[in-house]
């Protein structure tokens, strides 16, 4: 009798030990109390590292970005690429846009070309780690062939365009219609930031909670065309030039649609357990010459940052940041550290429990520790770009921009002391300059070529030739 006791409690508290381990929180490699979170992973299009409230905009209203930010953490050292294509196809890979030919400008709407199959990507590690996927947005890693699109590519769900720089009432590129639902063409009205905003709204609404899900919001704002509905034109009647006015615009309607993706996670009862991370794809346009729709002078503000989109000075890849969620970031927080987008793959499929080996070698390094508690970065270097005909690095406070093609240019700068890289001091220190150049040739030893380049030849020798008139 004593014996059948002893196996009842045995098994009792067997029983008891498996209901706690399924009830508890599933742990991960950044935070070991932590469960798994449903990620809200929002990224504006060309935004200008001034153009948004907490960093003091003198002209910009940003409201629920300030109180996400005031609430969680400002990513203050996160870095993108210089361009659009290359930073997608690096936070969906972990891997530098030169490892597969993606380093060099932006992918056209004639490209027929994208991100090649070969590469595992985000979505397909947190779809192996049991999270439902949906990609509501702007695409613009491959267009021309199906195999390149995002519901072939591991995403449960696709509602947005696939290229760049469309119009944002009509839809189209180049009076090319370009807006799709999954794998099927959609005919809608409406402008698109507020169709994106509805979008993410229903995604997250029609959830089941008890999976996780990452949604990854890629708003085509403020990216040129400069448009926006008249209530929005009319908020910022004070701003004297159309460009800058429509621009600005534009940032609060994707702000208000912001808005309603965090009430839409409040109403599911998903908050808490919600992680939101928004940043820039790039840094906001200063120079014109490289985006075709957009006007004579430039209407992003990027601060005392130098330069802009394109551009391998600050100002192209330091971008505006922030991540929030309840409970596990501090509120008000400040971080320092060095974030490169690339780290989003691996810091994303940690918390998700998922694995990161499943790809080739990655390149970002899990940095959840420096995001929730402000610890010391892991990353200590940053790589702007290598492609042919220029490249950027930064290894500690030490910054190279080398263009080794004629004429030949070599600047340093020390970011610690010159954050907005106004002395260059590559004569004072030639040694620094020789150890970050042969890291940038070992570096470039195995850079995939540019795809761009071929196809941007190709499309020159189809053009009619013009032949002189008599």
């Amino acid at each position: 009798m004593r014996h059948q006791l002893d196996q009842r409690l045995l098994l009792s508290l067997m029983n008891l030990a498996g209901f706690l381990a399924l009830a508890a929180p599933e742990a991960t490699a950044g935070d070991a109390d932590a469960p798994r979170p449903h990620i809200i992973h929002i990224v504006s299009d060309d935004q200008g590292w001034r153009d948004i409230g907490y960093h003091g905009s003198p002209d910009i209203r940003t409201p629920n970005l300030d109180r996400l930010a005031a609430e969680g953490a400002r990513l203050e050292r996160f870095y993108s690429t210089p361009l659009c294509t290359p930073t997608r196809a690096a936070l969906l890979t972990g891997r530098h846009p030169f490892r597969y030919g993606l380093q060099s400008f932006v992918i056209p709407a004639s490209g027929t070309y994208g991100l090649p199959t070969d590469e595992w990507l985000l979505p397909q590690a947190l779809k192996e780690a049991g999270y439902s996927t949906a990609i509501v947005g702007k695409w613009h890693i491959g267009h021309a062939d199906p195999k390149f699109r995002p519901r072939q590519r591991g995403f449960d769900h696709y509602y947005g365009y696939l290229t760049s720089e469309i119009d944002y009432f009509t839809h189209e590129v180049v009076g090319v219609p370009d807006w799709w639902r999954d794998n099927e063409p959609v005919r809608e009205e409406g402008y698109s930031t507020t169709l994106l905003g509805d979008e993410a709204a229903r995604v997250i609404r029609d959830h089941d909670p008890a999976r996780p899900l990452y949604l990854y919001l890629a708003f085509n704002a403020p990216h040129s065309p400069y448009q926006a509905p008249r209530e929005y034109l009319d908020r910022y009647a004070s701003i004297a030039d159309p460009d800058r006015r429509a621009y600005a615009a534009m940032i609060t309607a994707m702000d208000d649609q912001i808005g309603r993706v965090v009430a839409a996670l409040d109403e599911a009862r998903l908050r808490e357990r919600a992680l939101i991370l928004f940043h820039s794809d790039n840094g906001g346009l200063r120079n014109p010459k490289i985006a075709g729709q957009a006007p004579a002078k430039p209407v992003a503000d990027n601060g005392p940052l130098r330069d802009g989109k394109g551009s391998l000075y600050e100002g192209g890849s330091r971008v505006v940041a922030l991540a929030n969620w309840p409970g596990r970031i501090k509120a008000g927080a400040t971080v320092e550290g060095l974030i490169h987008v690339v780290d989003l793959f691996p810091t994303f499929v940690a918390l998700a429990g998922g694995r990161t080996d499943r790809g080739k070698p990655l390149d970002g390094v899990d940095v959840w520790t420096t995001i929730s508690r402000g610890e010391p970065s892991p990353r200590t270097e940053i790589v702007y770009n290598i492609e042919p005909s220029a490249a950027a690095i930064r290894r500690g406070a030490w910054k190279l921009v080398w263009r080794p093609a004629l004429p030949q240019a070599v600047e340093l700068f020390n970011l610690a002391e010159d954050p907005y890289e106004r002395t260059d001091l590559a004569a004072r220190h030639p040694d620094k300059v020789a150890e970050l150049q042969e890291r940038v040739n070992e570096l470039a030893a195995v850079m995939a070529p540019p795809m761009f380049i071929p196809e941007a030849v190709e499309a020159t020798l189809k053009l009619p030739v013009a032949l002189p008139k008599k």
